[in-house]
């Protein structure tokens, strides 16, 4: 066979040109592979920097707890350098710091990660740091308590005494005592938490002990009653940590925040607005119990609490730092929008004679109930609910009785006003003797209603007690 002159020539072309595109194919496809990979590797290591920046501030704040500024005392945003073992400088981490709003104790970390080799690349990540308050129960108790029959709370309670509980609770019910001796009846003791609900199918309140709730029977599970469950013994809580340092507070008020020496009179009365002020009235008399109207319980304290006459002193602006402080008994009522407030009393030194209560006998309430608007109210004794109080009446706060109690005096049938329709709390109590704004033979308020405000376990008011001073990562994010 003959073959014309050049044909293998272009044979040899052909395949030689597919050849080369099929090679270049394969050189591109490396390299985009390669580029890919150094790519996705310095991505995750931008990732890695930028989680090393998390990590060194909250070292820092460990060590550091109110330095918001990564200890220059300036402005950031603050870059740092990340190197290896051997001091070779792998990238940088940048890290926007955003201090904790007044009262709350949550700061914001951003840190932005960069690789040296390319610093095109970047990741960032955002974590919140707080420590806890104090405020993690909806009641936390240093006696004996009794939640009567109308009783439904939204919140954890706890005693470090026991508790009878006879309502609804959402949440759990703990104790410091496995058992005790319920005041309210005769008997043996009975388990450190208990109701005196009668079991299903059955329903009323038995008042008398109750074998079934006591040792050495099994605690039966009343889920009618204590839906998320009881414990007992717990730890007890540090109540003494629990009720704010009344002179810290007074001082700081004093120097940068609302503070009224002694009225001279019965007290004081603050009325709160919504555009970040207060109208200030001075207390001259109070409401009379009226014939009949006596101190049937023989109780310490015992009165109407309820303003008579009083006299307007001044409209003043809520203060920087959010602390009022009166050396004097007051009443407290009105709304607040954004505002993050604690209004305190006490006289000192300290006498169980002339510990001072707060009052609120109209409602106190929030505009938002998203944390925005935060009110605490720190008693140097009772937290009270007086005689002339709002029939239905909203409670919107964080309330500390430091020596007292929180509550509502016994006013007999022949007060007026002694029986109630209902109370709603939104909030938390911290109570150190026994509490109740209800008695067995009806009155007081008839429905009380404690919801749990759980923006306060980070976001607490200003200088409401904390439970130890490092902070917790509760939150965790890549932007």
């Amino acid at each position: 066979m003959k073959y014309k002159s050049g044909y293998l020539l272009i044979q040899v072309l052909v395949f030689g040109s597919i050849g080369v595109i099929i090679l270049g194919g394969l050189i591109s496809w490396g390299a985009s592979n390669y580029k890919a990979t150094r790519q996705n590797t310095g991505r995750e290591q931008a990732f890695q920097i930028a989680e090393a920046g998390i990590e060194y501030y909250r070292w820092h704040l460990a060590h550091a707890a109110q330095d918001y500024q990564d200890g220059t005392g300036v402005a950031g945003p603050y870059v740092h350098n990340y190197t290896d073992k051997n001091g070779t400088v792998l990238g940088t981490y940048t890290l926007t710091i955003t201090p904790p709003i007044v009262g709350s104790t949550i700061v914001t970390v951003l840190s932005e990660g960069k690789v040296t080799s390319d610093p095109s690349l970047s990741r960032k990540v955002e974590a919140k740091f707080a420590i806890p308050s104090l405020a993690k129960y909806a009641f936390a108790a240093n006696s004996a308590m009794r939640f009567g029959a109308g009783t439904e709370v939204f919140g954890s309670v706890h005693s470090n005494a026991g508790i009878r509980f006879d309502g609804l609770v959402h949440n759990i019910v703990t104790s410091a005592v496995a058992s005790y001796d319920d005041p309210d009846h005769t008997g043996a003791v009975e388990f450190g938490v208990h109701t005196h609900v009668n079991a299903p199918p059955s329903s009323g309140v038995n008042d008398t002990f109750r074998p079934l709730e006591a040792p050495p029977s099994a605690v039966p599970n009343r889920v009618d009653i204590f839906e998320a469950g009881r414990q007992f013994p717990v730890p007890a809580v540090d109540f003494n940590g629990f009720t704010a340092d009344l002179s810290n507070i007074k001082t700081q008020a004093q120097a940068s925040g609302r503070y009224f020496a002694p009225s001279g009179q019965q007290g004081y009365q603050i009325i709160l607005k919504t555009n970040d002020t207060f109208d200030l009235y001075r207390v001259n008399t109070l409401s009379s119990a009226g014939s009949g109207c006596t101190n049937t319980l023989s109780q310490t304290g015992w009165g109407t609490w309820s303003v008579n006459t009083r006299t307007f002193l001044q409209n003043y602006a809520f203060p920087a730092n959010g602390l009022v402080f009166l050396e004097d008994h007051v009443w407290v009522e009105g709304t607040i929008n954004g505002a993050r407030l604690t209004i305190a009393s006490g006289k000192f030194p300290e006498n169980s004679s002339t510990n001072t209560n707060i009052i609120v006998n109209n409602d106190l309430s929030y505009t938002n109930y998203n944390g925005l608007d935060v009110l605490a109210l720190i008693a140097q004794n009772n937290i009270l609910v007086g005689k002339n109080s709002d029939n239905d009446l909203e409670l919107d706060a964080a309330l500390v009785a430091k020596n007292g109690f929180v509550g509502r005096y016994y006013y007999n049938s022949s007060c007026t006003n002694n029986s109630r329709t209902s109370l709603r709390l939104v909030g938390m109590i911290a109570t150190n003797q026994r509490y109740g704004f209800a008695y067995t033979d009806g009155t007081g308020y008839a429905t009380r209603t404690i919801i749990y405000d759980a923006n306060l376990l980070y976001g607490p008011p200003p200088s409401f007690p904390l439970t130890s001073d490092q902070y917790q990562t509760i939150s965790w994010r890549e932007l």
